[in-house]
């Protein structure tokens, strides 16, 4: 599906005095990540007036208005605000507004920003497809938001309906109505339902949870109480038990996955209304790192989430884009006099929560050149770090655990880079000690991820990774490296230090070849008669960047990458004949990287400019490229634009390799690539069986 992505306008408000804030706006033009820029040509103060809004309370249009006059009161803020939606209109695309709150202003989070009604036209931005309305909190959690493809979405609805609520006084929740107005929402979603009694207790949402869902609905009484949100959930024997609002967000913020929407169908979880309103339990999520948050701000009926939960959860399936699902949903209960208080908090700049995996070109035209290639032998697959993160993790999950543990003093940005962490910490340290802490990291992230990995855990780390594998390939058809060793392919390239593929390869009764490139060692050139001519019985696996069992050969930090890739492109021994002919004359296929990153492009520069890569252009090339995450970059369709134009007709100049993107996982990719090899191959063999009936 083709989502229009919007124009981006960010509206900041910052302290400048008891009463007074500055403003600013900040425009992105649709589908450009540079285009970004201030709209304001000078300092713009606004103020509040509480009494005059409480005034006004009991009327969300009278309220909204006034709101609106209050904040717009300067002509050049309206002005600006009116040409940032002018801007977008004439792109046909919607405004997305941002709106920023300072953390030391809690009174302005107590405002109903969601009736918020614009200058001029007195629309109420909230109820608007058109302006896509988000109150937006800082948060010092700086783990990327990785987004899963909609077919492998999983959601867990809670509904805690414990006996004993009649003592609070709080009236009985109807377990089976919201249970099927959930599922009915959530219809092409598989769906997990706590709702009998003893299950919706902290530590059995917390623990339910830790199988990773995308999505959590929580139906629950909730209550401000001295100023600090509680929410009403079981005590795990079918008893209410009053839970702090801090303590859920805390517990659930900090799973290893945590869901990346969590929508609080709780009264009063979102706003006090008053000082203390960044205390409330939605604000609290999304502070403490949650994607997005969607909570109420005051004591919404349950009749009206009856109607917007389903409204919402359906029009999220349409595009993805929780923000627009939230302002149809809104219209739905507009009639309703508590429509205002369901507020979205979030970090998402995409406002996204799945994508849909697949090739630009849709449907992909070349699938059958592709699989002539793989029958001909005449295609290479080249293996990134995004075939162990399933086993290990990401090598940026290991990159934060490396910073925050060693202090890790660049920027913030550079903490989830691996290669810049792994070079401070072998200066501040020591090379060796860099490694073992690398080593040490990962076997604790196998132990997690892997059962079996525990068993081999005394170990070298090689063995440990070799059990996790095993025990993948054994209960998973799909595993990734099981399905390219079942491929009769001569040649394979990979950028990881793990025996993973040869391990699959001999799975699969092939004897393969395992050779580690020799940039670190003084006699840089391989003697012919080493290697055996690769084919079906004996694949060469070529290790372009180093191997667990030669910790010198592995290649990990800033100043590995640039010793390797100088010497690769000074002496084009380092690279075997057959694997410079795979290069030059075969389908290549990139899998489990990421594009985004400089070691990849620097990667990807010194094997394809290697002479004779005329006969390129004769083959298929694709790379499979995980969506650009959230938090790594500011305007993800403008990145995923441009690294199509990178690895399209950039590539094709460079290279004379006109390489097709795949977005999406390296299981939704080989996935579809056993699928279409399967079909080849039937293809074939009903082709040969007519030939035969026909001779």
């Amino acid at each position: 599906m083709n989502v229009i992505e919007p124009a981006n306008l960010e509206l900041s408000l910052r302290r400048k005095s008891s009463t007074r804030y500055s403003v600013d706006l900040v425009f992105t033009q649709p589908g450009s990540e540079a285009d970004t820029r201030p709209l304001l040509g000078r300092a713009i103060t606004v103020r509040f007036d509480e009494a005059a809004l409480q005034a006004a309370s009991t009327d969300s249009v009278a309220y909204g208005r006034l709101l609106g006059q209050m904040l717009f009161a300067d002509a050049e803020l309206a002005a600006a605000f009116a040409d940032a939606r002018a801007v977008a209109q004439s792109h046909k695309r919607p405004l997305r507004v941002r709106l920023s709150l300072p953390a030391d202003a809690p009174e302005l989070h107590g405002l109903a920003w969601e009736t918020l009604r614009a200058p001029r036209d007195d629309l109420a931005l909230a109820l608007s497809e058109q302006v896509l309305f988000t109150r937006t909190l800082g948060s010092a959690d700086w783990r990327p938001v990785t987004l899963r493809a909609k077919g492998q979405l999983r959601a867990l609805v809670v509904i805690a309906a414990p006996t004993g609520l009649d003592s609070y006084p709080l009236p009985p929740i109807d377990v089976a109505a919201e249970q099927a107005r959930a599922l009915a929402g959530l219809a092409e979603v598989p769906t997990t339902v706590l709702a009998a009694p003893g299950q919706a207790s902290l530590s059995g949402i917390v623990a339910q949870l830790r199988d990773s869902y995308d999505m959590l609905y929580l139906v629950a009484h909730g209550a401000l109480i001295d100023g600090e949100p509680w929410l009403f959930l079981d005590d795990g024997h079918g008893q209410a038990a009053r839970v702090a609002g801090a303590d859920f967000a805390m517990r659930v913020a900090d799973l290893q996955a945590p869901p990346r929407l969590v929508l609080l169908a709780s009264c009063e979880s979102a706003s006090a209304g008053a000082s203390r309103a960044l205390a409330a339990t939605g604000p609290q999520l999304a502070a403490a790192g949650i994607p997005a948050v969607i909570a109420m701000q005051g004591r919404l009926a349950q009749a009206t989430n009856a109607v917007f939960a389903p409204a919402f959860f359906n029009e999220l399936q349409r595009d993805g884009l929780i923000d627009r699902a939230v302002a149809t949903a809104r219209q739905a209960v507009s009639a309703r006099p508590d429509w205002w208080m369901i507020t979205l908090f979030t970090r998402l700049r995409s406002g996204r929560i799945w994508y849909e995996p697949g090739f630009d070109d849709d449907p992909f035209k070349k699938w059958p050149a592709l699989t002539h290639s793989i029958r001909n032998r005449k295609c290479t697959p080249i293996l990134g770090p995004g075939l162990l993160e399933a086993v290990a993790g990401s090598s940026r999950d290991l990159a934060r655990q490396l910073a925050s543990e060693y202090n890790f003093p660049l920027a913030p940005f550079a903490r989830d880079d691996l290669p810049q962490v792994a070079q401070y910490l072998a200066v501040n340290q020591s090379v060796d000690f860099m490694r073992d802490e690398v080593a040490r990291h990962l076997r604790q992230a196998l132990g997690e991820r892997t059962p079996a990995a525990a068993t081999a855990d005394d170990g070298p780390l090689a063995d440990v990774l070799a059990a996790a594998g095993r025990q993948r390939r054994v209960r998973d058809p799909a595993e990734p490296h099981r399905v390219l060793a079942s491929l009769p392919l001569p040649i394979y390239l990979t950028a990881n230090p793990d025996a993973l593929l040869a391990d699959a390869l001999r799975d699969a009764k092939r004897d393969p070849q395992v050779v580690i490139c020799p940039w670190h060692v003084e006699e840089q050139h391989f003697v012919a008669s080493e290697i055996r001519p690769p084919g079906d019985a004996t694949p060469l696996v070529f290790h372009l960047l180093g191997h667990f069992d030669e910790p010198d050969s592995l290649v990990i930090t800033e100043d590995d990458y640039f010793r390797y890739l100088l010497g690769v492109r000074r002496n084009a021994e380092l690279l075997p004949d057959a694997v410079q002919r795979a290069l030059t004359d075969t389908s290549l296929l990139f899998i489990g990287f990421r594009f985004e990153d400089w070691s990849f492009r620097a990667l990807l520069q010194s094997m394809l400019r290697l002479s004779g890569g005329s006969r390129r252009s004769h083959y298929t090339h694709v790379a499979v490229q995980i969506d650009p995450q959230e938090g790594t970059t500011l305007n993800p369709q403008a990145a995923r634009n441009y690294l199509k134009e990178y690895l399209g007709p950039v590539a094709a100049q460079s290279y004379q390799a006109n390489i097709s993107v795949y977005w999406g996982s390296v299981n939704d990719f080989i996935d579809e690539l056993r699928t279409r090899w399967e079909e080849a191959q039937q293809r074939e063999r009903s082709a040969a069986t007519g030939q035969r009936a026909a001779q």
